[in-house]
């Protein structure tokens, strides 16, 4: 019997199916992106199961990585799925101090395999501040080049309080439940199009940022 995927991702990209001689002979990897996903568990009101935002955030980056802009190195990590979560809907949340330290240790992970830019990409409302301090964190404490992008940026906002109209949100993931896995027909379709392309084009802008000077090292001010 086939196992199960550990998550929705493409294989070309996604760091587990790699091996060590893959790694070992990795090019550039001072300009590959490092995509590090950030989902929540938890009930958001649409009828949906509590993990549709990692099934929201991994289609979108699976269409992103699939399509992705001619020369864009990309990794993705697996999403890790124990976060921030304050609300009664939420479940299986951890305290703000250990989800910021569990995002250190598998940015810090990255960075020893000699990466240098990593994106937190965050699907949840809840945890939107938290990724913002962890990424300035990161480059205080690891030197890494760090981005964030949310979910939200993309017009798929999963809070009602700030954005009311979710109807491009649950009309994905009806498209997505309807296709079990596969690519949506129809409008979904096209939203998940949009969002993937969307996304795409953010990530090729990152890679084209430049390098951090010193190695990214951040060096005193004399007095």
């Amino acid at each position: 019997m086939t196992p199960p995927p550990l998550c929705i991702a493409d294989d070309a990209t996604f760091w587990p199916w790699l091996h060590w001689p893959e790694f070992a002979a990795w090019p550039g990897r001072g300009q590959t992106v490092v995509v590090l996903p950030v989902a929540g568990l938890a009930d958001w009101g649409l009828g949906q199961a509590l993990d549709a935002e990692e099934t929201v955030l991994m289609h979108v980056l699976r269409a992103a990585s699939q399509h992705r802009p001619a020369g864009l190195a990309l990794l993705v990590a697996p999403p890790l799925r124990f976060v921030a979560g304050p609300d009664p809907g939420c479940a299986f949340a951890i305290e703000v101090p250990v989800a910021q330290a569990l995002i250190d240790e598998v940015a810090a992970s990255i960075a020893a395999a000699g990466f240098r830019r990593i994106v937190l990409y965050n699907s949840s409302p809840w945890n939107e501040e938290l990724c913002d301090v962890a990424a300035r964190d990161l480059r205080v404490a690891h030197g890494l080049q760090t981005f964030c992008v949310n979910l939200s940026a993309l017009e798929l906002d999963f809070d009602a309080d700030r954005h009311p109209d979710r109807r491009r949100l649950q009309t994905l993931l009806a498209g997505l439940t309807a296709a079990a896995g596969g690519e949506p027909a129809g409008e979904a379709g096209e939203i998940l199009r949009a969002a993937g392309t969307r996304l795409g084009a953010l990530l090729a802008e990152i890679q084209g940022r430049a390098p951090l000077p010193d190695g990214g090292r951040i060096i005193p001010v004399s007095p």
